[in-house]
């Protein structure tokens, strides 16, 4: 039997496709793990999977007690069940496994999914914000191996940490689905541009309401919203009262699995994030390699990960400005061309072959060979 591995999340695990394919490729590795997340009042049921699981039911699910609860569970379920290797996902669990890491002197993987410290609900509250600084200042230090999500942030934490920081980029594995499901079967127009945004984090500053905003000057096509976020809301108001919401579906997340299907239909994807951090300027969001993965053309505002990808491999369109009406004359010129659109097909072809999970996982199974 190989190795046992902890890791840890603060996720409800069932969506989390970055930590599913870590473990997966942990798995076919013969080292045996225990994925521990926490459980929601709406999240739903966990899938089969080929290792342990546990989802830690809490009384807080946001703000300073909820960080507070899961760090405490954290730390005496990882004091009381033991391990050879401790793996934490995000600063938000790092601190438990960084204690009990060296409590029992076995190693420690740090997995940075973001530059936690310059998320948007940090830079404008300052006082959270160093307290989150200071954690992370004591914990970087004392990892073994760390990993980050695109070199831009792996830039940054060397540069302020002097260590060897590995980038493992959130891209979805080479082999798709091969039924995928028409959009009749989706209940899709066959008739009209669909056009989806996606993402689990569907929040203010991610160019949603411009996006929602610019249907009224795109009148011939569909909009798909799909996951959850704050601001959905929001946009549901907003597509009523613009006189939208018969060409604006709102809709839950959903499995990967099941929103590839949607995704595969679609004609061309958003990421609009803006510019209000750090953390958001060097963003390589997971919707960028699902929509590769699918083989439908990007528009995307300017962030600096995201356009280096599009620009290098021309499968989609930078914008710099991200309002409506910007939005509207890229997405019509776009459709108004079909040449454009089979030629950005084509290299998205290429982008899907070279940008898997098989090529990404090659720095995760190095360090981890080192274990075996």
């Amino acid at each position: 039997m190989g190795k046992t591995i902890i890791m840890t999340v603060s996720t409800d695990l069932v969506n989390d496709q970055r930590v599913k394919k870590v473990c997966d490729t942990l798995h076919n590795m013969d080292f045996r793990i225990t994925l521990v997340g926490r459980k929601l009042k709406n999240s739903p049921p966990m899938d089969i999977r080929p290792y342990t699981t546990k989802r830690l039911p809490l009384v807080f699910s946001k703000g300073k007690l909820f960080y507070a609860e899961m760090n405490i569970r954290l730390f005496f379920y990882l004091l009381f069940h033991k391990c050879d290797i401790y793996h934490a996902n995000d600063l938000d669990t790092l601190l438990p496994n960084v204690l009990i890491s060296r409590l029992k002197r076995k190693p420690l993987i740090y997995d940075s999914h973001e530059y936690f410290t310059e998320v948007a609900e940090l830079v404008t509250r300052p006082f959270v914000q160093r307290i989150w600084k200071r954690i992370e200042r004591y914990c970087i230090p004392k990892v073994d191996h760390m990993f980050t999500v695109c070199p831009s942030i792996a830039g940054l934490y060397q540069q302020e940490y002097h260590r060897q920081v590995d980038v493992m980029r959130n891209i979805p594995p080479r082999q798709m689905p091969v039924n995928t499901r028409s959009r009749r079967e989706l209940h899709l127009p066959e008739d009209r541009p669909v056009l989806i945004l996606q993402g689990t984090g569907i929040n203010i500053h991610r160019g949603s309401e411009e996006l929602v905003e610019a249907m009224q000057y795109i009148p011939q096509a569909l909009l798909l919203v799909i996951g959850d976020g704050d601001v959905i809301p929001a946009l549901k108001q907003m597509s009523k009262q613009q006189g939208t919401s018969d060409r604006i579906l709102f809709m839950p997340r959903m499995p990967f699995e099941e929103l590839y299907h949607y995704t595969a239909n679609a004609d061309i994807g958003f990421s609009l994030d803006k510019n209000i951090s750090i953390n958001h300027l060097y963003a390589l969001p997971n919707k960028l390699f699902d929509y590769i993965r699918a083989q439908i053309p990007v528009i995307a505002s300017p962030m600096i990960e995201i356009a280096r990808i599009i620009q290098h491999y021309h499968i989609g369109i930078v914008i710099d400005n991200i309002d409506a009406r910007t939005i509207a004359q890229n997405v019509n010129t776009l459709l108004a061309d079909p040449d454009q659109i089979a030629a950005m097909k084509h290299h998205l072809q290429i982008a899907s072959q070279e940008l898997c999970w098989e090529n990404e996982a090659k720095s995760l199974q190095k360090v981890y060979e080192q274990y075996c």
